[in-house]
């Protein structure tokens, strides 16, 4: 498996700086944010900026294997909103195309549990996907929806719905364990039941409980804010999550490609070492954890 560094992790450089923080910590690719306003990603429809970062990323033997949009309007019931959406997810897939990017981290659009329509919205966000999957494919380039907060695929078993609904090969999972069990959904067998034979892409990150008992809570989708956290991020091994099983159960839905350090200094740096310690510390212990993975043959699996 290809372990590669996020731009999630590093708020502080440019993109060209991030790729240079990932080779000097003996990463083997990126996952680059793609947003505008942020420092460290590529900002949406920008050619010149695509074209620089794809140099650089070759000069430096990192390529950029995904990008990370933050769009959650392609199930709006405003149908502008929705289509400004859906723009904004055509250029990410020529964005991915430019730079080599195979992956595009996607949101199932919003959703909280208080708002109504959901079968309606829920349809927008199928037809969205269906209708952006041709583009996807033709560009090889997989459109991965996200275990997240604040959108209709909370859960695995959403997503598993979802992609199933849309049914193109250009619409995968991107599992996030870390996402599902701090929002109280599967724990990893039962997630990897539901959806593990769609996986496209992997996050791969750690957490511990302040208070485990406590409801999971978000006001907001890209993160949860401070005053409702009940978790504090980890590097990776140090936190709760048996990852070593984990990525031997993927390797045995057949998925062994691109492991995504999202390392969440961006959000929560008061949690983390900085950036250049912790992804090379990150590295270091994912690479032993994929090993370790490798040996799990006949172990008997935690639950």
């Amino acid at each position: 498996m290809r372990i590669a560094g996020h731009t999630l992790g590093t708020p502080e450089h440019s993109v060209p700086e991030a790729l240079a923080l990932f080779a000097a910590a003996g990463l083997d690719g990126a996952e680059v944010i793609y947003q505008d306003d942020y420092l460290s990603g590529l900002p949406v429809g920008d050619d010149d900026a695509a074209a620089e970062v794809a140099r650089v990323a070759d000069d430096l033997g990192v390529p950029v294997v995904g990008l990370a949009p933050y769009t959650t309007g392609i199930n709006h019931a405003d149908a502008t909103q929705r289509r400004a959406a859906i723009d904004e997810l055509r250029a990410a897939v020529d964005c991915a195309h430019r730079v080599g990017a195979t992956r595009i981290r996607v949101y199932a659009g919003s959703w909280a549990p208080d708002r109504s329509d959901h079968a309606g919205h829920w349809e927008r966000l199928r037809s969205a996907l269906v209708e952006l999957a041709p583009r996807a494919a033709d560009a090889g380039v997989s459109l991965c929806v996200e275990n997240h907060f604040g959108t209709m695929t909370q859960s695995a078993r959403e997503t598993a719905r979802l992609v199933r609904e849309v049914d193109s090969p250009a619409v995968r999972v991107l599992y996030d364990q870390a996402n599902l069990t701090f929002t109280h959904d599967e724990a990893w067998p039962e997630a990897l039941h539901e959806q593990g034979d769609l996986i496209g892409h992997v996050h791969v990150k750690d957490l511990v409980f302040t208070d485990p008992n406590a409801p999971f809570v978000a006001s907001e989708t890209a993160r949860v804010k401070a005053e409702e956290r009940a978790v504090r991020s980890r590097v990776v091994g140090e936190g709760i999550l048996p990852w070593a099983h984990i990525l031997h159960a993927v390797e045995q839905q057949g998925y062994g490609d691109v492991l995504s350090l999202e390392y969440e200094y961006r959000w929560h740096p008061q949690d983390l070492p900085e950036p250049a310690e912790g992804f090379a510390r990150s590295a270091r212990v994912l690479r032993s954890l994929v090993a370790e993975a490798a040996g799990l043959v006949g172990a008997e699996d935690p639950r």
